[in-house]
Order: structure tokens, then sequence, then C-alpha cells
């Protein structure tokens, strides 16, 4: 039990954890809003407004700021960490996502044309994967903010 309490006090550990879930949420509503329909995949999902990804790392390096300074070197991984990140969602997932739409249309169109020579056993592959430079930015922002209102939370 003190191992799990260790964990909830943990204030970087859970700065990360409420800014992924909160954006979580939000891209959840604004799916809905924009889609008229409860997806609960997104809730879970990769991918849409905001970066989930981006508001989790830099929620992460706000909290290793605020909690062990600019010149730690909690900050400096967790800093080094959301970027990487960020230009991953927004540049190799992203294209990763674009190959798949046109991987999806090209197995669609063979099996309705030819569907007596060519069967694919596998279901389509899953488009929404990487972000918008806009949804990383959102996102970024989220996490930041995510960063600082919940520091005082936990001090």
């Amino acid at each position: 039990m003190e191992y799990f309490t260790e964990l909830i006090h943990n204030y970087v550990l859970m700065a990360a954890a409420i800014s992924w879930l909160a954006a979580q949420i939000v891209k959840t509503f604004i799916d809905l809003l924009i889609n008229k329909e409860l997806n609960l995949e997104r809730l879970v999902g990769s991918g849409g407004m905001p970066s989930c990804h981006s508001a989790t790392v830099c929620a992460l390096a706000v909290a290793s700021a605020l909690e062990y300074g600019l010149g730690s070197g909690i900050f400096a991984v967790a800093a080094i960490f959301a970027i990487i990140v960020m230009y991953d969602a927004r540049g190799v997932r992203r294209e990763t996502g674009t190959q798949a739409v046109i991987i999806n249309q090209i197995m669609d169109y063979f099996s309705s044309e030819h569907p007596d020579k060519i069967k694919f056993t596998q279901e389509n592959l899953k488009e929404l994967i990487g972000h918008t430079p806009l949804q990383v930015l959102i996102g970024a922002l989220f996490g930041i903010a995510m960063g600082f209102a919940t520091y005082p939370l936990f001090h």
C-alpha cells in the first residue's frame, strides 16, 4: 500500500497522467461535437485534437521544471523527450496515417473490383494515428497549462 501512496503523491507522474486523461476527455468531447456521435475509442485512441501525446510530455516537462528546477537533469531529459515525442507525432506518425488511407483505398478497390482474385485477410489499417501541427501545438499548450494547474494540488 505504501507504493501506491507514493505513486499517487508523485507530482511529476500525476501531472502527466492527469494531463493525458484530461486531454483524452477533451478530444472525445470535440469528436462528439464534430461527428454528432459518441465514439468511446477516442478516450484511448491516438490522433485527433488535442494531441494527448503532446499534452502528456509537456505536463511532464513543466512538472519536472517546477519540482526539480530548470537546471536539473530530470528536466533536461523530460524536455528532450517532449521534443522528440511531439516531432514524431507530427511527422512520422502522421505520415503513417496518410499512408494507411491510401493502402485502405487500394484494398477497397481490389476487394470490390476483383473479389475472386484477391482476398485480403486483414481489416483496414488505422488511419487516425498522427497529428497536424495545430493539434500538436494545442496539445503542448494544454499540457503546459495542466503542469502549472496541477502543481497546487500536490504542494
